[in-house]
């Protein structure tokens, strides 16, 4: 279940942008970087906003877990089919939140399908749950490697879908929508059948009740690392929009974006099993000010990448793992930690909200200025990545420097209970 889960995104998201910044002569649609950061950034923040309700309410009430998946599944998959085939910019931010909307309830779903089913969830999760980034990772290979580096697309569907394009030609960046797309219907029709019944738990809960939980933000501890969190998703986003072009750019073929970013998903995997270790010693206030740092000393040496050194943009993608594991990953737990447990439910959909919500907001907005950045050419203006990476590692150096400034050692939990 969470290979599938994963692979369905990991199939589609590290070569979206490259489709759409992609030159319309080419096959690609030519939007600009503004209008690929509201496309990834207002659909997901509204899939965030509304997946707490639909994800909880109705799977707790109504239907089962696993038929409400495949229901969300199938039909979210019908719609990113259908998105592959759309050219203008505004049916296409419009499929994309409908698609958002569809798929960002089934990552809570599949948690909660897995802890109703496993013996010892907080043992047993994690080594599920990585079987989730195993997923990502072979898929945003296999899409570009067997797919667009062949002919198996011309063998496979008809031409009308097809075209008659050389592999690796912009045209075909479409198809990850469609990979995308038809397995997410084979997976949908897998979990109806597959999976264990996860009958509705009936739960009285209000849909609303993460409301309570905004409380939280009178413990200075937990808004502190609220308000870092904010700049930290924003160049999380704008990361997954732009770094597909640059890669490109640095004279590496599209097929290679999804296993160079791969890269980082593997090493996510390592640092994500010695978070624990981390944790134990360096406390959360240095953990989460290692993922902060890992973020502007990975973006710097994207800054200093460049096509005479491109070997080490992969490189610093192993930072990766450790911008994730250490802010991200250590920042949920800190949020479960700090929280009593009659509100731990609420406060982790509320941080969810700020970050999955507020953050790519704030990214659509962050990369429409970023559009700006240009340099000119001979042969027209065209992006500055070098100053755009330094921006997104002062953005990075700065959130560090605001966390180890304000986030005091020893504030009291919300039980009265120190902070580590």
């Amino acid at each position: 279940m969470m290979f599938l889960q994963y692979a369905v995104w990991g199939v589609w998201l590290p070569y979206l942008a490259n489709y759409l910044m992609g030159k319309t002569a080419q096959g690609g649609l030519g939007f600009t970087g503004a209008q690929v950061g509201w496309i990834l950034g207002l659909a997901a923040s509204i899939g965030a906003v509304s997946a707490p309700f639909l994800a909880g309410q109705i799977a707790d009430r109504f239907i089962n877990a696993e038929k409400y998946l495949a229901l969300l599944l199938i039909g979210g998959g019908i719609v990113k089919f259908i998105t592959a085939s759309v050219h203008d910019y505004h049916t296409f931010i419009l499929l994309s939140i409908i698609y958002s909307v569809l798929y960002m309830p089934t990552l809570a779903l599949t948690n909660s399908i897995a802890f109703a089913h496993l013996d010892n969830p907080e043992k047993q999760f994690p080594a599920v749950r990585v079987w989730g980034t195993i997923g990502w990772i072979i898929a945003s290979n296999a899409f570009p490697l067997l797919w667009l580096q062949s002919n198996l697309h011309l063998a496979i569907l008809p031409p009308f879908i097809a075209g008659t394009d050389k592999p690796n030609a912009t045209a075909l960046w479409a198809d990850c929508l469609r990979v995308a797309g038809i397995l997410a219907v084979i997976y949908g029709l897998w979990a109806a059948f597959a999976l264990p019944p996860t009958p509705p738990t009936k739960s009285r809960q209000n849909p609303f009740a993460f409301a309570k939980a905004f409380a939280l933000l009178k413990h200075p501890g937990f808004l502190v690392v609220t308000l870092v969190s904010l700049p930290i998703a924003m160049i999380h986003q704008v990361y997954f929009i732009r770094t597909g072009p640059f890669i490109e750019s640095l004279g590496f073929a599209v097929a290679h974006v999804g296993p160079i970013l791969s890269i980082g998903q593997l090493s996510e995997i390592f640092f994500l099993v010695i978070l624990g270790f981390l944790l134990a010693r360096l406390g959360y206030k240095w953990t989460l000010a290692l993922g902060c740092l890992a973020y502007a000393m990975r973006f710097a040496l994207f800054a200093i990448t460049t096509p005479d050194i491109k070997w080490l943009m992969p490189a610093a993608t192993i930072l990766h793992g450790l911008c994730y594991g250490c802010f991200f990953a250590g920042a949920f737990i800190y949020v479960d930690r700090v929280a009593t447990p009659d509100i731990r439910n609420s406060a982790q959909t509320v941080f969810g909200i700020i970050i999955l919500g507020i953050g790519p907001v704030l990214a659509g907005l962050y990369n429409q200025w970023l559009d700006k950045l240009q340099i000119p050419t001979p042969l027209g203006p065209t992006f500055d990545y070098r100053t755009f990476w330094f921006i997104q590692s002062a953005v990075a150096a700065a959130s560090m420097l605001v966390l180890l400034a304000l986030f005091k050692p020893g504030l009291n939990t919300i039980d009265g209970t120190p902070d580590p």
